[in-house]
């Protein structure tokens, strides 16, 4: 078998910056798709999401990092992915992100320092100007990409997600450990097992 070694990393400040993350935030439109709302005759919409972007959730959560999504819009796509992703703590329809947040971290134990946010236009400005670390992705609004700690070179529904997650696990110090744990395969586990 080839070694595995990390290759992935981002600048140091940056790890000092979001070190204590406990929780993530991510907004919908525009940061877990491109932002494109596709909407058929019967009045359904349809949104296109990134499987890297959803592995990222699945890690994050794996890695000790809760992933919230709180989004402005409601639909039977996002429920049905989230669900899908296994996202525990999800908003739907969220006029006012900060009301609906607040309670949320409360129930959780989780300070705003330790909080995470990743959004692309004005809605997120309350909870990214509150978040111990602030997340853009490429095609995020200027006044966003202006607090945010880390503007990602992808763009919304493009990975973008997927990079903020990495960079979560990799600040904290759970990326390599999960990494690694992907070179195990049930049957490496049934095999070690069975010995």
């Amino acid at each position: 078998m080839r070694p595995l070694h990390a290759t992935l990393t981002f600048p140091e400040p940056l790890r000092d910056k979001a070190r204590g993350i406990r929780a993530a935030i991510f907004d919908v439109d525009g940061v877990l798709t491109d932002g494109t709302l596709y909407i058929s005759e019967a009045g359904e919409t349809l949104k296109a999401f990134h499987a890297l972007d959803g592995h990222g959730l699945k890690l994050l959560a794996q890695g000790g990092i809760t992933p919230i999504v709180i989004t402005g819009r409601d639909s039977p796509a996002v429920r049905r992915r989230l669900a899908d992703l296994g996202v525990k703590h999800a908003v739907f329809g969220a006029h006012d992100k900060l009301a609906v947040a607040t309670p949320l971290l409360a129930e959780l134990g989780v300070g705003w320092h330790e909080l995470a946010v990743m959004g692309d236009d004005w809605p997120d400005l309350p909870l990214l100007a509150r978040a111990g670390f602030a997340i853009a992705p490429a095609n995020a609004h200027p006044e966003v990409k202006a607090i945010a700690d880390h503007v990602s070179a992808l763009q919304g529904g493009q990975g973008a997600a997927r990079e903020a997650c990495d960079l979560l696990l990799w600040a904290t110090g759970r990326y390599d450990a999960l990494l690694h744990g992907h070179l195990q395969t049930l049957d490496t586990t049934a095999e070690g097992a069975r010995r």
